[in-house]
């Protein structure tokens, strides 16, 4: 007998986007249940049985399983399928790839580096819920020379308009000064995962980021992947990624 699952739930087990995602696309009248158009959230529907679409196209589990890539991101494309705007997005770069990957989490438009995309919704769900506190850790370069009461701040947490942020490990590598002009160049890692975040969290102890690059995901590393290329996780990094999920869930 086929049970009853959340409507988004379900979404994001397709590979569609997050389970907030969903929740947006069914709020705004994207999807429909058996040709009626849903938009509250909590609705339930029966695999297999009900008919479920997406801006008119059939939402299905993805036939050949899961799949998991890394992006490395470079500055100038948007983490979206398409923009209003015609600007270029991350699935430009992604040719090659048949199935219907998601990114997990954004970049920004001027961040670049490591960014996952898979269509294991609940995956995805898991690494962006603070509740499992999946590491993120950032190359940042920054106007000025940074103080040590500023990487104080950082490192206790800081105030900005969205609420107060955890603390962060912060490690300063060098100070330049390339053109004439001062600049902080320094590793920041997080466990949460607010919009621009790292911005805000600079911005409010005084310093513009200039540069910003995401190089590690958890258990996962940029490493020596090309500016703008991709590949396929190994068998081992899946594991090891789902094996920290698992650990910090405790």
């Amino acid at each position: 007998m086929t049970k009853p699952v959340r409507l988004q739930k379900y979404m994001a087990a397709c590979g569609i986007a997050s389970r907030r995602n969903c929740d947006e696309m069914i709020a705004a009248g994207r999807v429909c249940l058996n040709g009626v158009t849903i938009t509250r959230l909590g609705t339930t529907i029966l695999p297999g049985i009900d008919k479920i679409t997406l801006d008119d196209v059939a939402v299905v589990p993805p036939l050949a399983g899961h799949v998991y890539f890394m992006l490395h991101k470079p500055r100038g494309y948007l983490t979206t399928a398409r923009d209003e705007r015609g600007r270029p997005t991350i699935y430009s770069l992604l040719k090659g790839i048949r199935e219907r990957v998601v990114p997990v989490g954004r970049l920004d438009l001027n961040s670049e580096g490591l960014l996952l995309l898979t269509n294991d919704g609940e995956l995805a769900h898991k690494l962006m819920h603070p509740r499992f506190r999946i590491e993120k850790e950032y190359e940042v370069w920054v106007d000025g020379l940074i103080k040590d009461e500023a990487l104080r701040q950082l490192r206790e947490g800081v105030k900005f308009s969205g609420g107060r942020t955890r603390p962060a490990l912060v490690t300063l590598e060098m100070e330049t000064v390339p053109s004439g002009r001062n600049q902080s160049h320094f590793f920041m890692t997080i466990r949460e995962g607010r919009k621009r975040q790292v911005r805000l969290m600079c911005q409010a102890v005084g310093h513009h980021v200039c540069r910003l690059r995401r190089i590690r995901e958890g258990c996962l590393n940029l490493g020596n992947l090309p500016y703008g290329k991709y590949r396929r996780l190994t068998t081992g990094e899946i594991n090891a990624l789902k094996a920290e999920i698992s650990d910090n869930k405790r």
